[in-house]
C-alpha cells in the first residue's frame, strides 16, 4: 500500500537488463515500481531482487496493458523498454518474421501508451527505450532499424498531442548495451551497460517538468584510455573460422 505522495512508475521489458536497472533506479529515487514482461518466473524473481511489484502480461496486447495500469491509481512515470532484437537479410526474412519484431518493438508501445495516458496528468513523463539504430539504421536489421526509427517519430508525434496536458515524452536513443540480447550478434563492439541508460533516466527524472528533452542519444567511447573493453558475443565466438 502507498500512500498519496508516493509517486508511481511502471517499467515495461521489466525482466530484461536495461528494464531491471530502470526499475532498481526508480526504487531508490521512491517511486512505487510494477514491472511488466511476458515471462512471468523471470519478471517475479527480477521484481522480488529490486523491491518492485510485477504484472506479467504482454505489451502489445491492450487487455493485458490494462491489467498492467490497473495495479496503479495514477503514473506519473512510464518507461518503455520492452523489444526484440530481431530480424535478418530482406532475401531471407520471413514477412511472419518481420511482424513480430515490428509487433514488439512498435505496435507493443502504441498499446501501453493507449493503456496509460488514461492515468497520466500534468507532470507525467513517458520515456521509450530505442536503438542507435533508429538513427543509423543496420544492414541484416532492417525490421529492428524500421521498428526503432518508428518508435522515435511516434514519440516525437505524441510529444506534440500530449504537452497541452503537461506530460513530458522523451527518448533514450543508445547505441548497443550489454545485455543478453546481444549474445546472438555475430561481431565485436564497444558497449554501454544498463545502469548507464538507468542513469540517462534519472537524469530525466531530476529535471523540471517544463524542460523538453525530446531524445538523448548515447553510446559508449569508442577508443582511448575511457573505452570500455570490447565485448565478443557468444555468436562471434562460434561462427565459422
Amino acid at each position: 500500500m502507498t500512500d498519496a505522495t508516493t509517486r508511481s512508475a511502471i517499467v515495461t521489458g521489466g525482466s530484461g537488463g536495461i528494464g531491471i536497472a530502470c526499475g532498481e533506479a526508480l526504487v531508490a529515487r521512491g517511486y512505487d515500481v510494477v514491472l511488466t514482461a511476458r515471462n512471468e518466473e523471470r519478471l517475479r524473481v527480477a521484481a522480488q531482487r529490486i523491491g518492485a511489484r510485477w504484472v506479467a502480461a504482454d505489451a502489445a496486447e491492450p487487455a493485458d496493458m490494462a491489467r498492467v495500469v490497473d495495479a496503479v491509481d495514477s503514473i506519473d512515470l512510464l518507461v518503455h523498454a520492452a523489444g526484440v532484437l530481431g530480424g535478418t537479410f530482406v532475401r531471407k526474412e520471413k514477412i511472419e518474421d518481420f511482424d513480430a519484431v515490428i509487433r514488439a518493438n512498435l505496435r507493443a508501445a502504441a498499446v501501453t501508451t493507449h493503456a496509460a495516458l488514461p492515468k497520466m496528468s500534468v507532470g507525467s513523463r513517458l520515456v521509450y527505450i530505442s536503438s542507435s539504430a533508429a538513427n543509423a539504421p543496420m544492414k541484416g536489421r532492417t525490421a529492428y532499424s524500421a521498428s526503432k526509427a518508428g518508435l522515435n517519430a511516434y514519440a516525437l508525434a505524441l510529444s506534440h498531442e500530449v504537452a497541452r496536458d503537461g506530460i513530458q515524452v522523451s527518448v533514450l536513443t543508445p547505441a548497443p548495451v550489454e545485455t543478453d540480447m546481444l549474445e546472438n550478434v555475430t561481431f565485436e563492439m564497444v558497449a554501454l551497460q544498463t545502469k548507464d541508460v538507468a542513469d540517462a533516466l534519472v537524469y530525466l527524472d531530476q529535471l523540471p517538468a517544463w524542460v523538453v528533452v525530446p531524445e538523448i542519444a548515447m553510446h559508449a567511447m569508442p577508443e582511448g584510455p575511457l573505452a570500455p573493453a570490447t565485448l565478443v558475443p557468444e555468436a562471434f565466438k562460434r561462427r565459422p573460422m
